[in-house]
């Protein structure tokens, strides 16, 4: 747990600009900060939390805010597939826990240090570590972001730190050229899809064209080798 822990901390200089605007944005959009803990607490996810403030700002329903959030959400259903081999002898109860604290963070240091061969034993501690930190360090920053959100100047780039945290958790991950290929492609996808007005489904866009490209990639380099 200790090493999980370890491993994600740097990331938290990207999480906690993320986190006081998570709990600043409802609060400067009239709904207040009970939504934006609960938010946090019951999501956890900064991205859909976002999605769902700005589709409830604007007069939407909530049946849409939730689908705006799940749809943001659809990746974590990529994430559970990959984790699932190497948290299969854990009991259902601990996979659900694992389940609530999954985070692009928690699954990138982790799949990482399993891919690499480390912690043969019992893997579920070094994911929880990783995971709980993350747990805390969002809900304390949307708690300040709640109660100082609305004094922080409008000039201030703290939208800034978004995509910071994603890109964190991606350079550490191309190790390969198929890996390269996937991100580029992915990345140049979803770029084009939201510029196209795709909505939240820009996400997803660049998530299948991402793996298809990796796939396609992989298969050539396969091929080529002896």
């Amino acid at each position: 747990m200790r090493a999980g822990a370890v491993a994600v901390a740097p990331m938290l200089i990207g999480i906690i600009p993320f986190g006081l605007i998570a709990g600043a944005t409802p609060v400067t959009h009239g709904l207040g900060g009970a939504a934006a803990i609960g938010l946090s607490t019951i999501v956890f996810a900064g991205a859909s939390q976002l999605a769902a403030t700005d589709v409830l700002a604007h007069g939407g329903s909530v049946v849409v805010a939730v689908l705006a959030a799940c749809t943001i959400n659809l990746r974590m259903l990529l994430y559970s597939a990959s984790i699932a081999p190497h948290l299969a002898d854990e009991p259902l109860p601990r996979r659900l826990a694992a389940a609530y604290l999954l985070t692009d963070q928690a699954y990138a240091v982790s799949i990482i240090r399993w891919s690499s061969g480390r912690d043969r034993g019992r893997k579920l501690p070094y994911f929880l570590g990783a995971g709980l930190l993350l747990w805390a360090v969002w809900q304390a920053s949307t708690i300040v972001g709640v109660l100082v959100g609305a004094a922080v100047p409008a000039d201030v780039p703290l939208d800034f730190a978004v995509p910071l945290v994603f890109l964190v958790l991606l350079v550490p991950t191309l190790t390969s050229r198929p890996a390269v290929i996937a991100a580029a492609v992915g990345g140049g996808a979803a770029v084009v899809a939201a510029e196209a007005g795709a909505g939240p489904l820009y996400v997803i866009v660049g998530a299948l064209s991402g793996i298809a490209a990796g796939a396609v990639a992989e298969a050539l380099e396969d091929r080529g080798r002896p």
